[in-house]
């Protein structure tokens, strides 16, 4: 793990310093050569990038992702400890939110085919994965909180103000949750895991629920660990429209602005927390599909 990291920090220390403009390039009109120059001395930025890099690192391995360049008086330490815990509510609800929606619609796709029911189901299945959540968020606060005045928007305050955002960053996953979940069930049908389970002459609702979910899960498991760590550290697309105050939001911000420690800082909590999710959905993997568990 420690490599990758190490790896992924270098790109992206080096990317976001090779891009035009800087952190106080905004400001020109506003301030002087001589305050810009005093800006850059007391943030290193006047050294070689190798040595602001080793001083990355050194801070890094205290601990400390440095200060903002953008947001006074503020660490990136300080951004963190606000803004993830707002993205990882948001995100754990939209993913408890995808499963819930995706997994009864992929087995329904499943075992209802070649039938009214399966049709209705892959139907529902291809709506969820062709609404954007650019789209859908605005046509939500449209038609639930200006038109119907059900929901209010720009607060997160209580589980009531999550309700709109959930919905927009958990649909179009629970499609795709859905179509992984479809295929794995039908994948699951023609095992001979299941095949045997029917010769013994288990029941029709035992050989879904109990036999054929567990190995037709597997695909939705493997996606699990991305998918957490997507909706984990927030969507830019939903956290802007709803103007919640989450990773995305400062993301966006810092990109735009050259905050560069707030950049690589954001993008290295991303890393860890999709490594991390990749190790958690090995082992799920392991335990649920007995072709693993038992070769």
């Amino acid at each position: 793990m420690i490599p990758v990291l190490l790896g992924i920090s270098f790109v992206v220390f080096g990317m976001i310093r090779a891009a035009p403009g800087g952190p106080f390039d905004t400001a020109r009109a506003a301030v002087s050569e001589e305050a810009r120059d005093a800006l850059r001395a007391r943030y290193h930025l006047d050294e070689p990038v190798w040595k602001q890099y080793g001083r990355f690192l050194a801070q890094l391995v205290k601990g400390d992702l440095g200060p903002s360049l953008k947001y006074r008086h503020h660490t990136v330490n300080d951004v963190l400890s606000q803004a993830l815990p707002v993205s990882m509510m948001l995100g754990v609800m939209a993913f408890l939110f995808a499963l819930a929606l995706g997994i009864p619609l992929g087995v329904a796709a499943a075992v209802g085919r070649g039938r009214a029911s399966g049709w209705l189901a892959e139907s529902a299945i291809l709506l969820c994965i062709s609404i954007p959540a650019l789209l859908l968020g605005p046509l939500l606060v449209l038609v639930f909180a200006v038109g119907l005045g059900w929901f209010p928007v720009g607060l997160w305050n209580s589980p009531w103000h999550a309700v709109l955002p959930v919905a927009t960053l958990g649909i179009f996953f629970a499609g795709r949750v859905a179509r992984l979940m479809r295929e794995g069930m039908m994948d699951a049908f023609g095992s001979s895991f299941v095949t045997a389970a029917r010769a013994r002459g288990v029941g029709e609702g035992s050989l879904i629920w109990r036999h054929a979910l567990p190995i037709g899960a597997t695909p939705v498991v493997s996606y699990a660990g991305p998918l957490l760590a997507d909706l984990l550290t927030g969507s830019f697309v939903v956290e802007n429209v709803f103007q919640i105050p989450g990773i995305g939001v400062f993301m966006v911000n810092s990109a735009l602005n050259r905050d560069y420690t707030m950049v690589v800082g954001l993008v290295l909590v991303y890393a860890v927390l999709l490594l991390m999710l990749n190790l958690v959905v090995d082992v799920a993997y392991t335990v649920l599909d007995p072709k693993v568990r038992h070769g």
